[in-house]
């Protein structure tokens, strides 16, 4: 062994003592004290032979906070189930006053309504028709709420065959209508083909209800190329939103226009923006009053699903 060579290695002696404690290795300071260590090697090829050159890193500071992003982890993970269970209890201690509200007025309606006026006929209508709606409020929740736990699929999904399929379902419950519907091609996507129907049915859905005033709606499904990156969007040309107040749109409840003009349970795009989200994508709206509205959102290609996080495009 040259010389050289083994100087070096007596320095890297003299300092320091590398041993593996499991999968971990441990380095271990001349004064006796230990770190977690990464080592990597390098050759040096000279004269006089091949020398190894030895890195050893202290990755102390790294390893804590990996550790601080896994508690964190495991306590979201544990609020998030907390969460679901508490929607869920909600729910059932929810559905049976509203079974029996809505089950009472109807009974009343059915066989008493000969003998009632009109004022009391409307009152009992509005008591079902606002059970019907809490119902769906609470459908809603729930499917956020689950969004959180939902272990994800992720294959190729056609987004333009399940926008085509969704807006068949529109049409079929309304068939009055005359909407044009538009379905632009290179929509094939990575993701879970049950959550990427749901998406597309809030947000064909919510097209389809706020083109109801127009005789001759037009809604589109489509792709933009933006700096090589594919943005996915749904656009109509119905009753729009300020678009000062873009950003309400994705938080729960939070709606722009009255349920007298629209109904609406007021959760469907923030499901719309958790889905994106969970595969590491970005959403925003675009929209000016009775101009129409439009949605771009990105759902990264081959990407793998993650947890609820990322920002909205600006």
């Amino acid at each position: 062994m040259p010389k050289r060579r083994r100087a070096d290695r007596a320095r890297l002696g003299a300092g320091c003592h590398v041993t593996a404690a499991g999968e971990q290795l441990v380095g271990r300071r001349s004064d006796g004290g230990e770190f977690p260590a990464d080592i990597s090697l390098s050759t040096i090829r000279t004269a006089g032979g091949v020398l190894v050159s030895t890195t050893i890193r202290d990755v102390t500071e790294r390893k804590e906070a990996e550790e601080a992003l896994l508690r964190a982890k495991d306590a979201a993970e544990a609020a998030s189930a907390e969460l679901e269970a508490f929607s869920y209890s909600v729910a059932h201690d929810l559905r049976a006053p509203l079974r029996g509200m809505s089950g009472y007025a109807a009974a009343l309606l059915e066989d008493c309504g000969d003998r009632l006026d009109d004022a009391a006929r409307g009152h009992l209508a509005r008591i079902i028709r606002g059970s019907r709606r809490m119902g769906e409020i609470i459908d809603a929740l729930l499917t956020l709420a689950r969004l959180t736990r939902t272990e994800l699929r992720c294959e190729p999904v056609d987004l333009g065959q399940l926008g085509r399929d969704v807006i068949e379902q529109l049409r079929a419950a309304a068939p009055e209508r005359a909407v044009a519907f538009a379905v632009h091609g290179g929509l094939l996507v990575q993701g879970d083909p049950g959550l990427l129907r749901l998406l597309l049915e809030n947000l064909l859905g919510n097209a389809w209800k706020f083109t109801a005033r127009r005789p001759d709606a037009h809604i589109e499904l489509g792709r933009q190329d933006d700096g090589g990156e594919h943005v996915y969007y749904v656009r109509d040309d119905g009753a729009g939103f300020d678009p000062r107040l873009a950003d309400r749109l994705f938080v729960p409840f939070r709606r722009l226009h009255a349920p007298s003009e629209f109904e609406g349970t007021g959760i469907g795009l923030a499901t719309v923006q958790r889905i994106v989200r969970s595969y590491g994508g970005r959403i925003c709206a675009e929209g000016a009053e009775g101009k129409g509205a439009m949605f771009r959102f990105t759902l990264p290609d081959g990407s793998r699903p993650r947890s609820v996080s990322g920002r909205s495009i600006a």
